[in-house]
């Protein structure tokens, strides 16, 4: 007779063989193709409690298990300032699917709404220095964020829509004020859809929102609406267009800058007219 599997182990194994294609495939192939993990790395795996983060974990643990590649993880939770029943939320999450977390504790929520104006900005800027601050000192050289696909697609229509520029979220970037930390984002290929269907499948329910203030603070709001605009936007692409989000992504791999008129780099702004007398800028018939 066969053992009975533990739920741990039923987790494990629907993301090796149910949600296979939807999940792990597409995890690996962020890992491979981004280069994400090199051999001797230690990881800071950033946890929020939200279903990304500890799908995030998960794989990571997953892989490291699975893999030839000899690397490191250190599970870190920051708590800015939770309420109660969201940090035992998240401590319970994190038992079930036999994560151990390093917790940290921090005032985040309280000083970030007490001392700006626009709360949202600066409890980010505080969240990512915390972070990259706790990575360090626990010898880290990279950290890991849970945002996938959809967020990527999403950014970059949003950076059209009210920035007026062509800007996304890259796979991995080097860290400007923290030396050679480097962020990785082992989830960017995986869509969102596919996160929800293995919590629902697994009974999983992690916190939505755990901000202190996002209810009553309108510069939050502004972001949600603007970010929920967009999504509900694909949604509509997608009933007539089932390949909308896939394409969108695909273009991002794609582009062919001198059909631009313009573009930036790091030493500024260029335009087509620097390489329009090489006949570059000609039409295809």
């Amino acid at each position: 007779m066969a053992r009975e599997l533990s739920r741990l182990q039923k987790i494990e194994q629907s993301i090796f063989k149910k949600y296979r294609k939807e999940l792990w495939a597409p995890f690996l192939s962020s890992i491979n193709q981004y280069e994400l993990i090199q051999e001797n790395d230690r990881i800071a795996v950033c946890i929020s409690g939200g279903k990304d983060s500890m799908l995030m974990a998960k794989l990571l643990q997953m892989l490291q298990k699975h893999t030839d590649i000899p690397f490191e993880l250190v599970f870190v939770m920051m708590d800015p300032g939770y309420n109660r029943e969201n940090r035992k939320l998240i401590e319970e999450n994190a038992e079930t699917l036999g994560i151990p977390l390093h917790i940290f504790e921090t005032n985040i929520f309280a000083i970030a709404d007490s001392q700006s104006a626009k709360p949202c900005y600066l409890c980010a800027r505080m969240r990512r220095g915390h972070l990259y601050n706790e990575a360090r000192n626990l010898g880290c050289n990279k950290i890991a964020l849970g945002h996938h696909l959809d967020d990527v697609i999403e950014t970059t229509l949003m950076s059209m829509f009210y920035s007026s520029k062509l800007e996304t979220i890259i796979p991995k970037a080097k860290s400007e004020n923290f030396g050679e930390m480097e962020l990785i984002r082992p989830m960017y290929r995986i869509h969102e859809d596919a996160v929800l269907a293995w919590c629902r499948y697994n009974d999983l329910h992690f916190i939505q929102c755990a901000c202190a203030f996002a209810d009553r603070n309108h510069d939050s709001d502004e972001i949600t609406s603007k970010r929920l605009e967009v999504k509900l936007l694909l949604k509509e692409l997608h009933k007539k267009n089932p390949e909308i989000e896939d394409n969108i992504f695909r273009a991002m791999h794609s582009v062919y800058v001198k059909t631009f008129p313009g573009y930036r780099l790091e030493d500024g702004r260029h335009s087509f007219l620097e390489f329009y007398p090489e006949g570059l800028g000609s039409e295809s018939e």
